[in-house]
C-alpha cells in the first residue's frame, strides 16, 4: 500500500500516474543483500582472489605473483589486496613471475589448469611478467 494519497498527481482532466512501491528485500528489483557492507558478489571475489593466489603460488614453476608493469593487477579488499590476481565479472587476470626452465606457454597452461575450477566459467588470462632463476636472480 502506498503512502501517496490517491489524489497525488491528479490534476484537472489528467489521469493519476501510479508511483511504484520501493523494492522490498527479496524482490527481483531489490539490490542483493549486503553483509558487513559488502554484496555477495564482492565476497565471492574476495574468497576467489585469495584462493586463486594460493593455487597459483602452489605451482612449482611460479616464483611469485606480480602486480604488472603499472601495478594495476590486483583485487582490492577491505584491509588489503591480493596482488597479481584481478577477478572480474567476465575474466580472471593473473600476472606471475615464472621460474626459468619450463617453456612459458606450458607454465601458463599449468596455472590455468590449477585455477580452472575456481574460474566459474570465466576466461583466465595469464601474463608472465618476469622470469627468475631458482636462486632468485633474474634470467637475462
Amino acid at each position: 500500500m502506498s503512502a501517496v494519497p490517491e489524489s497525488a498527481g491528479a490534476e484537472h482532466g489528467r489521469q493519476r500516474v501510479p508511483v511504484p512501491e520501493p523494492a522490498g528485500r527479496g524482490s527481483p528489483e531489490a539490490p542483493p543483500p549486503e553483509r558487513d557492507g559488502h554484496t555477495e558478489a564482492e565476497e565471492e571475489h574476495q574468497v576467489s582472489a585469495r584462493r586463486i593466489a594460493d593455487r597459483v603460488l602452489s605451482c612449482p614453476d611460479v616464483a611469485d605473483l606480480s602486480r604488472g608493469p603499472f601495478g594495476v593487477v590486483a583485487t582490492y579488499l577491505p584491509g588489503g589486496l591480493v596482488p597479481g590476481v584481478a577477478v572480474r565479472d567476465d575474466a580472471i587476470e593473473v600476472d606471475i613471475v615464472a621460474r626459468y626452465g619450463r617453456p612459458l606457454p606450458e607454465v601458463a597452461d599449468l596455472v590455468r589448469d590449477a585455477i580452472g575450477d575456481l574460474a566459474a566459467g570465466r576466461r583466465v588470462d595469464v601474463t608472465i611478467a618476469d622470469v627468475v632463476r631458482d636462486d632468485g636472480g633474474r634470467k637475462e
